[in-house]
C-alpha cells in the first residue's frame, strides 16, 4: 500500500476431503483467484463514498460470491475490518445466489479492561490453596490486563439492521466494563465474592460470569441478536471460551 488505504483481512475456511491426485485439500491460488476475483470487488464498491451498503450486506454477499466460485468446499469466510471488530458467515446450505442477503453474521469486537483477583477457596487449607494456585494465591491478589470478545449472532438483512457494533460496544461497556473495570474481583463484586455466593475468579468462571451477564443484556435489548459465546483472555497466550 502506498499512502492512504483501507487495510482489511479476510480468512476463508474451506474443508472437505484431500484430492487424491494432487494431496491438496484445495489448491491456494484458487482460492487467492476468488478472493481477489469476486469478493474484493464487492468490499470496493462498498467502499465508496455514496454506498449505503452495510458491512453486513457486504458479508452477505461477498460469502455468496465465494461459495459460488470455490464449490462445496468453501465452509466460512471472516472479515477483520480491524483488529478488534470482525464478520463471519458460514456457507449457505441452500441455493445461494448473489442477492440472498439473509444469512446469519457473527459480530465480534475485543473489548479492554483491567481489574485484580485472587485464586482462593475457602473449603481449602492455605496450604493447600498455595499448592493449587500458585502465585495465583497471593494474599493481596494480584492484576491481568483483561481482554473480552463477544460474538453475537445478527441477521444480514437490510430489514433488520437494528444490532450493531454501536449497540454491542454500549452493551458490553454498560453490563461488563462498568461493572468490573479497574475492581478487585473477590471484593468488589458480587459475581466473584464467594461469601456472597459468588464463585472463584478463574479466566473460565470469568468468561462464564460474562457471557451470562451480557447475553440477558442482549436478549433484552429485542434487536433480533442473540449472544454465541465469549472469549476471555488472561494474558495473551491463556484465555477461555464459553460456551466452549
Amino acid at each position: 500500500m502506498l499512502g492512504v488505504g483501507l487495510h482489511y483481512e479476510l480468512e476463508v475456511a474451506c474443508a472437505g476431503e484431500i484430492d487424491p491426485l494432487t494431496s491438496y485439500l484445495i489448491d491456494i491460488k484458487d482460492v487467492d483467484k476468488a478472493v481477489r476475483g469476486k469478493a474484493l470487488p464487492i468490499i470496493q464498491r462498498a467502499s465508496l463514498p455514496q454506498s449505503t451498503t452495510s458491512a453486513q450486506e457486504v458479508l452477505a454477499l461477498l460469502t455468496a460470491a465465494l461459495a459460488a466460485s470455490l464449490g462445496s468446499k468453501f465452509e466460512s469466510v471472516r472479515w477483520r475490518l480491524s483488529p478488534y471488530y470482525s464478520l463471519e458467515m458460514a456457507a449457505p446450505i441452500a441455493p445461494h445466489p448473489i442477492s440472498d442477503t439473509s444469512s446469519t453474521a457473527l459480530l465480534r469486537q475485543k473489548f479492554d479492561f483491567a481489574a485484580a483477583h485472587r485464586l482462593d477457596l475457602p473449603n481449602l487449607s492455605p496450604e493447600q490453596n498455595r499448592a493449587l494456585f500458585g502465585k495465583c494465591n497471593n494474599e493481596t491478589g494480584h492484576g491481568h490486563n483483561y481482554q473480552f470478545e463477544p460474538c453475537v449472532a445478527v441477521r444480514a438483512t437490510s430489514a433488520t439492521h437494528s444490532f450493531t457494533l454501536q449497540d454491542l460496544e454500549c452493551l458490553s461497556q454498560a453490563t461488563i466494563i462498568e461493572r468490573f473495570d479497574h475492581k478487585h474481583l473477590n471484593h468488589d463484586t458480587a459475581e466473584f465474592d464467594l461469601a456472597k455466593g459468588g464463585v472463584n475468579p478463574t479466566v473460565e468462571n470469568i468468561a462464564k460470569v460474562f457471557f451470562d451477564l451480557l447475553s440477558r443484556a442482549i436478549s433484552a435489548a429485542a434487536k433480533g441478536a442473540a449472544l454465541r459465546s465469549i472469549t476471555v483472555w488472561e494474558t495473551d497466550r491463556t484465555s477461555a471460551t464459553y460456551p466452549a
